[in-house]
């Protein structure tokens, strides 16, 4: 009896294991390796019905929409199966294209913040990539974040991404119990496409997590030796039946400021409230062309550039262009060299751009009137600002892409000062890719230079009798002419594992660009880099190092050694709260102002981390010999910063940063020179329209203190209203009359509404 139980407690057990031995089988068949697709393809077919952008996903024209999935990792993993799944829908009716994304992940991980337009990058988001030519030249990136908060770049193959663009589409989203969700309707009048039946589009759907370390998943397959970044993205085809957008748009503005000023007595003197009135127009004549105009524009910023420490540098100093009517399309006029500086049209009081694209040619015309115009005037060793009155600038841009990250392209620039001068100059350049992993850059300009005929436009007589050029001309304005010219060329090649590029730049010493940034001329330079990346995809601890050598000698046009340098760099990035550190050091020789200055060096490292969506700091430090310029003796240098942007909740951020240098001469130990700035920026974003900032900073130096806060209400990047102040602060003492301390030397008040009708 005691037998047959046994063997039926025998037999039972052998069929419980295989049964489960077939039950694991059937699972490991049905459950297929992860295989990444290269230019994947989809079809797309017309919503079934009405969708509205809501984040709620469920309006019936998502029924039966394509779908895209499959999504791969490509960092910090190669191509391998990500942690989480995205899924994509897409669809269009006769105005719109669609798109929703499916983010599965834990809600509690999800990183957001409620914030301002193009101002959600750094968590969690999604990026549309359209081609709509499918040249691999230029491209949309359009973007949202798990609130739906919008950001969008513009793609350009030559010189990158442009984040001065903006472009009007419609996103939504929500976090839900498994992730989060996105929609997005972009409007084919907001697009450049080819007028056909149908349309084939290079299209890439993107996703950024990040975590530990920034995972970044997206629909097509990358291979890391191919630097074509379009080229290697999917196809969507479906689209029929629409056609390119002829619009008109009118942007008319209003305007109101009070200003105020410190008078010699020490008072504070307010002026009256004055109000202005402009108007912008454009017109999109089709899918190619459009023509913009604006009459008395209000250019100003309504944020002060943060201050840059400027305690020993002898050259004038870059500021980023803010202002949205020279952003966009800012893209065309980049060149290898700085040749087109928009901020150089100081104040215009009319301006107009006509744009034409059409697939692979671009042709872009600025012209502007300007009412305080600035000149950059270059030397070898240093460069001097100034301002000479009214001026019409004009800047006509041609190029030609060559597909797949190459083109040709033609520029030529001319500013003509009321009363005499002018300056011009005619360039061209191109990219040239070789192989998917090789490639060439070039770049020659020619310049004339008719100067303006007043030396009190800089009233310091040693400076207007300084000579340049062997001699042949002074520095002082004095109505001289002369022709210059300027030469770029450069090879390189990136590969996953390792990049090699060589450089060779030339500028004479009667260069000029009036109408770029080009603070330096004189010179000859050579320049080699060589670097390598080793990436640790089954690492816990390390997620990649990067090390690279850059090597360069650098001449005048007298055929004397100006500087030469080498400096070896490191990178090591970790999975850990997003942490990554950064060394070099430099190792250099230069003679500057006829004195030879031997054995500089200087040694930098930073971190950046990012533990949470609430907290992200960056450092950086420097130490070493430096030379102290206006002294002409070699320091002993230190400088350090700190930066910050702290969430305490998703609709608050703050961010600030401070920053110190000083030097002491190296033989007596005496402090040259020292300076401090602090800056800070507190955004509160009460909804997606109305937002609230205070922006502060200070500067040792000239002892100024400015505050200047403003409030926002945007419906979209074109249609706002604003009301904000400005205060600027200076520490002063007045011996003669016993008073010192604080006094407000600035004030003032502005308004501005503007709203944009489409036609």
């Amino acid at each position: 009896m005691h037998s047959g139980l046994l063997s039926r407690h025998i037999v039972t057990m052998c069929l419980v294991f295989a049964a489960s031995a077939l039950a694991s089988s059937a699972a490991a068949a049905e459950e297929k390796p992860f295989v990444p697709v290269f230019h994947p393809e989809l079809r797309i077919s017309r919503a079934a019905g009405p969708i509205r952008i809501d984040g709620e996903m469920g309006d019936p024209g998502w029924r039966g929409a394509a779908k895209a999935d499959n999504f791969v990792e490509h960092n910090p993993g190669n191509q391998t199966k990500p942690a989480v799944d995205t899924e994509v829908l897409i669809a269009y009716d006769d105005d719109n294209l669609y798109v929703a994304w499916l983010c599965y992940d834990d809600p509690k991980k999800v990183r957001a913040s409620f914030c301002e337009r193009d101002q959600m990058f750094s968590g969690d988001y999604v990026i549309l990539c359209i081609d709509t030519y499918g040249e691999a030249t230029h491209a949309y990136e359009i973007a949202a974040n798990p609130y739906g908060i919008p950001g969008d770049l513009l793609f350009s193959s030559a010189y990158g991404e442009d984040g001065g663009y903006d472009m009007i589409f419609q996103s939504a989203g929500r976090i839900t119990g498994d992730g989060w969700v996105v929609e997005m309707a972009i409007p084919f009048a907001s697009l450049r496409f080819p007028d056909r039946e149908e349309q084939v589009w290079r299209v890439d759907f993107w996703r950024n997590r990040p975590r530990e370390c920034r995972y970044q998943y997206s629909w097509a397959a990358y291979n890391r030796d191919d630097e074509c970044w379009p080229c290697q993205w999917g196809t969507i085809t479906g689209i029929s039946g629409i056609k390119p957008s002829a619009g008109f748009e009118i942007l008319p503005a209003v305007v109101a400021h009070q200003a105020g000023s410190l008078d010699g007595d020490g008072g504070f003197e307010n002026g009256g409230v004055k109000g202005d009135a402009g108007l912008g127009v454009k017109l999109n004549v089709n899918s190619e062309l459009s023509a913009e105009a604006t009459i008395n524009p209000d250019f100003s910023q309504v944020e002060t550039d943060a201050a840059q420490i400027d305690v020993n540098s002898t050259f004038a100093l870059f500021y980023p262009e803010k202002r949205p009517f020279f952003q966009e399309g800012s893209d065309l006029f980049n060149t290898y060299y700085s040749a087109v500086y928009t901020r150089s049209i100081n104040d215009p009081i009319a301006a107009g751009k006509l744009t034409w694209r059409n697939g692979s040619n671009s042709v872009a015309f600025l012209s502007a009137r300007d009412e305080h115009s600035v000149i950059i005037l270059p030397f070898e060793e240093s460069s001097a600002f100034v301002e000479n009155g009214k001026s019409y600038s004009n800047i006509l841009r041609a190029r030609r892409d060559l597909g797949k990250q190459a083109h040709v392209g033609l520029l030529a620039t001319n500013r003509i000062f009321d009363g005499g001068g002018m300056g011009s100059l005619a360039s061209v350049d191109g990219q040239i890719r070789l192989s998917k992993s090789n490639s060439f850059r070039f770049q020659l300009i020619a310049s004339h230079t008719e100067e303006v005929d007043n030396l009190a436009l800089v009233p310091d007589s040693s400076f207007n009798a300084t000579r340049f050029a062997a001699g042949d001309h002074t520095a002082g304005l004095d109505g001289e002419r002369f022709w210059g010219h300027a030469l770029a060329v450069g090879a390189s090649r990136n590969t996953r594992n390792y990049g090699v590029s060589l450089h060779y730049y030339e500028m004479s010493p009667t260069f000029r660009a009036d109408n770029g940034f080009e603070p330096q001329n004189d010179y000859r330079m050579g320049s080699a880099d060589v670097s390598g990346i080793l990436r640790f995809e089954k690492s816990t601890i390390l997620e990649s190092i990067n090390g690279s050598v850059s090597i360069a000698r650098k001449w005048n046009f007298d055929g004397i050694q100006k500087d030469e340098w080498i400096t070896p760099n490191l990178e090591v990035k970790l999975r850990a709260a997003q942490t990554g550190f950064h060394a070099n050091y430099l190792a250099s020789n230069e003679n500057f102002r006829g004195r030879q200055f031997n054995g500089i060096w200087a040694a930098h490292g930073c971190f950046t981390t990012q533990p949470w969506n609430a907290l992200k700091l960056n450092g950086n430090v420097n130490y070493g010999h430096r030379i102290a310029r206006n002294a002409l003796v070699m320091g002993k240098q230190l400088d350090y910063g700190l930066s910050a942007t702290i969430r305490p909740f998703n609709r608050l951020t703050l961010s600030a940063s401070a920053n110190y240098i000083q030097s002491d001469d190296l033989e007596t130990g005496e402090r040259l020179f020292s300076q401090s700035i602090f800056w800070s920026r507190l955004a509160l974003q009460v909804s997606r329209e109305l937002s609230i900032r205070v922006v502060s900073q200070y500067n040792d130096r000239w002892k100024t203190w400015d505050v200047d806060p403003l409030v926002t209400y945007r419906i979209n990047s074109l249609t706002m209203f604003y009301v904000g102040s400005t205060h600027d602060y200076r520490d002063f003492d007045f011996a003669s009359d016993g008073r010192e301390g604080w006094y407000l030397t600035e004030r003032q008040f502005f308004m501005k509404l503007q709203y944009l009708f489409q036609i």
